[in-house]
């Protein structure tokens, strides 16, 4: 049964780090209007509340950005690599909000932009035996989503892995092709970063309120859920 594993090379450099897991399957995309709607509303209502993280209008200078820009300093990142968080939320300062895609993708926005955390996903059923979050050796195969050219990871860079390469680089800047959730998938790993031990409440909470949601709307089934820290860092997918 495959594992997700946090190497030891991640604790050295954010030793008091923490990640919200959550696996799920049989997500259900095909919802009813007023369904839609509500999570519609749902993303409205996240993007204006987001603003709170927003005191500034630099992007850069507004705290949940600035520890992340700070987070990919430890460790070597493609020049321009930014926190998938810091997308989200250059979006909302610069009066262009977050809107909808599908129904799957907006709670996780919504999520995300409701508790400023980081959120990925990828097809489980894809993953070439376990998956790690660690320093990469440099060159593992990598196709970023949107391109048709191989762009491994540099030596040391930190990202998601298997045994096949790379899933996403600096830890939660572009997914690959590979491992990308599409129409055919069953099975969802999502994962979300947090590098601030005194939000790890909030992490928690946005966990449970991301599980709740996937079952309320998309009749998802949870199969994990946990929040993974240095003592406890490795989870079964299944």
């Amino acid at each position: 049964m495959k594992k997700f594993m946090i190497d030891p090379s991640f604790w050295e450099l954010f030793p008091e780090g923490c990640l919200a897991v959550l696996v799920v399957k049989d997500l259900c995309e095909e919802i009813s209007e007023s369904e839609q709607q509500e999570i519609v509303k749902l993303l409205e209502t996240a993007n204006s509340e987001a603003k709170k993280y927003l005191p500034s209008e630099v992007i850069s200078e507004n705290p949940v950005v600035a520890v992340w820009r700070k987070a990919y300093q430890q460790f070597p990142t493609k020049k321009g690599a930014r926190c998938s968080l810091e997308n989200l939320l250059k979006r909302v300062l610069h009066g262009n909000p977050v809107t909808s895609i599908a129904p799957s993708v907006d709670i996780t926005n919504a999520v995300s932009l409701e508790y400023a955390f980081p959120i990925g996903a990828e097809d489980l059923d894809t993953f070439a035996g376990d998956l790690h979050l660690g320093r990469m050796q440099g060159g593992e195969s990598f196709l970023p989503l949107g391109s048709e050219k191989e762009e491994p990871p540099l030596a040391g860079e930190v990202g998601y892995y298997d045994e096949a390469g790379a899933v996403c680089r600096c830890l939660n800047w572009r997914d690959g092709q590979r491992t990308a959730v599409s129409e055919k998938t069953t099975t969802e790993f999502i994962v979300m970063e947090c590098v601030e031990p005194e939000r790890r409440e909030e992490l928690e909470k946005a966990l449970q309120e991301l599980s709740e949601l996937l079952q309320k709307y998309l009749k998802a089934t949870v199969l994990q859920k946990a929040v993974l820290d240095k003592d406890t860092n490795e989870i079964v997918l299944g």
